[in-house]
């Protein structure tokens, strides 16, 4: 299967299913002497695993990661680092009853035309379990960005049609971590829990926004033409399983203004070009400029939901499905370390590429 390596110069390649022997990666272009803070990637798998609260999907993993490779004495040798999460909880008998039926809106269909077999068994390949392997290949990449100042947050900023109608300036971005759906708003998250909470007791599913910011990132990243920064952070950003939009800057509501309003204007800091606006969301012709990079991401409602479902077989014939097994009611708050895993990945491979850094 193609598809499954990510990067140029900081490249991963992710293998296995949701319930498979186990899920990992192999990750290659790490500059040798990084620390390898193995706390630190942890607790990165951590904020995404399962059945971490009562709003996300009761499957119980740990989620323990182990390094086989490439890294000694807690520094990375420059060789590639290969890293296993062993799955522990994967219920297989709740999938018998879709082996050979389609469910709406997931890859089954898809993955049976394509490949002319699928494991059907929670998704196989296509479950969002594989993310748990971009989140420490994630986890890596902000090591390195961290030698460069550059930092990364990303929260949920909607669920339903609870909007948080804040910039994320006006937000404090450490309040993220406090509640279970990752609002930084303990106001709107209490909202955002509730609604979650309604929506699961009816066996089904709603969908959400997680907003993401980068501090610190050098003007000069990103080349023309196709490999611009935006439209690699917006490769990286569809990616993630169940993501239906992306928009950096201004984004769709940039339509609105005028040239003359939504143009940001250069000044001279002490030494430092900067802008006094930033519609561009710190991205201008593909190349990052200096200032914050910040964009949004659309969220689908979960397919699987509880109520049966008209759909057909490998056959065709019409059936019903009924929606078992343990899944999100709402994917954005486990959405949000992945988010923030896969801007790192493309941040890191876009410093390499640059300037070919070295520790």
């Amino acid at each position: 299967m193609a598809g499954n390596t990510f990067g140029q110069a900081f490249r991963v390649t992710t293998f296995g299913e949701s319930h498979g022997r186990a899920i990992g990666l192999v990750l290659d272009g790490c500059p040798a002497g990084l620390e390898i803070d193995e706390d630190f990637i942890q607790n990165e798998l951590m904020r995404r695993r399962p059945g971490q609260s009562k709003i996300v999907t009761q499957r119980k993993e740990e989620d323990r990661m182990e390094i086989l490779s490439g890294v000694f004495e807690g520094k990375a040798t420059g060789t590639p680092i290969a890293m296993v999460i062993f799955n522990a909880d994967a219920r297989s008998r709740d999938y018998t009853h879709i082996a050979d039926k389609f469910r709406p809106s997931h890859a089954d269909f898809t993955y049976h035309v394509k490949y002319g077999v699928r494991d059907y068994r929670g998704g196989g390949r296509s479950s969002a379990r594989e993310t748990a392997a971009r989140v420490a290949a994630g986890a890596i990449a902000k090591l390195f960005l961290r030698h460069h100042g550059i930092d990364i947050r990303a929260y949920v900023s909607q669920v339903g049609h609870l909007a948080l109608d804040k910039l994320y300036s006006e937000i404090n971005l450490g309040l993220v971590e406090s509640n279970p759906v990752r609002c930084p708003d303990p106001s709107m998250a209490e909202k955002m829990e509730a609604l979650i909470k309604e929506v699961r007791k009816a066996g089904d599913t709603i969908g959400g926004v997680v907003s993401c910011v980068v501090t610190g990132c050098p003007a000069g990243l990103g080349d023309p033409a196709f490999d611009k920064l935006h439209a690699n952070l917006g490769r990286a950003m569809l990616g993630i399983n169940a993501c239906k939009g992306f928009e950096y800057g201004s984004g769709f509501e940039g339509v609105k203004m005028r040239g003359s309003e939504h143009n940001d204007r250069f000044y001279n800091d002490e030494g430092q070009i900067r802008t006094d606006t930033n519609y561009s969301g710190g991205i201008q012709g593909g190349i990052s400029n200096g200032m914050d990079i910040y964009f949004r991401l659309a969220f689908k409602p979960v397919a699987t939901i509880v109520p049966p479902q008209e759909s057909v077989n490998e056959a065709g014939d019409a059936v019903v499905i009924e929606g078992k097994g343990r899944h999100d009611p709402c994917v954005v708050p486990r959405a949000v370390p992945i988010v923030e895993a896969m801007a790192a990945l493309v941040l890191a491979d876009h410093l390499l590429i640059q300037r070919m850094v070295k520790l």
